[in-house]
């Protein structure tokens, strides 16, 4: 009888010259094992289990007269063994993904009621408080002009600064307009307009707006819930204040 060990490396070429001349309606003793696991089973993934299953059942079969080599029976185990560490690895990477999102959420739940930084966000001004703003210079400026709008989107204050070097500069609304009378509390929109090596640009201002909620997308993205109506990722914030 031809030899019928599969786990050996050296005798490849053997178990493929004996497996073309197997008429086609006979099979090995790998592949009856693996058809009963599929049948037993319902899946051709092969678990610890079978694999120890199919291991023995190769062992038992062996040619007698040319048994498997000690070297390719660790060879085996090694290369299972390594798999299922993988496997597991696997596993343990998804439970701790799944409890980081649990503690983010948690963790973003202490950002409510306090105030974050918001890139085009609303201005809500309380009882006269001034509002405060934020907008970067990468290369500084040779002057700046901040715009106030209302809801309606009418321009109710505009300010002219000079020059500022690079960086974050931050700029203070105390709720007046251009005529210094005090506007009705509500939300309002800044712009600014930034003069800088001989080109004017339009960056982002950000506002300092109160948290009033936190929620979880699909993804696990955190969102935050700003006052005003408006809602920005966790990820997008870049000062926070108590």
């Amino acid at each position: 009888m031809a030899n019928l060990n599969l786990l050996s490396s050296s005798n490849a070429q053997t178990n493929s010259a004996w497996a073309s001349a197997v008429p086609s309606g006979i099979r090995t003793t790998a592949q009856d094992a693996q058809a009963k696991m599929t049948a037993a089973t319902g899946q051709s993934t092969m678990g610890q289990k079978d694999f120890l299953t199919l291991f023995t059942t190769q062992l038992k079969n062996q040619d007698p007269l040319d048994p498997v080599k000690n070297e390719a029976f660790v060879a085996q185990l090694a290369q299972f063994s390594q798999l299922e560490a993988t496997t597991n690895m696997s596993g343990s990477l998804s439970t701790f993904v799944e409890s980081m999102s649990s503690s983010q959420i948690t963790s973003s739940a202490n950002l409510i009621g306090g105030k974050v930084a918001v890139p085009d966000g609303p201005a809500e001004l309380v009882k006269g408080t001034p509002v405060k703003g934020v907008v970067n210079l990468p290369t500084g400026a040779d002057g700046v002009q901040f715009k106030v709008y209302d809801t309606k989107g009418i321009l109710v204050r505009t300010q002219i600064l000079g020059s500022q070097t690079a960086g974050d500069m931050s700029w203070s609304w105390n709720g007046m307009d251009d005529a210094g009378n005090a506007l009705p509390d509500g939300s309002y929109r800044f712009s600014a307009s930034v003069a800088s090596q001989g080109k004017v640009t339009t960056p982002s201002v950000s506002t300092m707006a109160r948290v009033i909620g936190v929620s979880q997308e699909a993804d696990k993205t955190m969102l935050l819930q700003i006052e005003g109506g408006k809602t920005v990722k966790l990820s997008d914030v870049k000062r926070i204040d108590g």
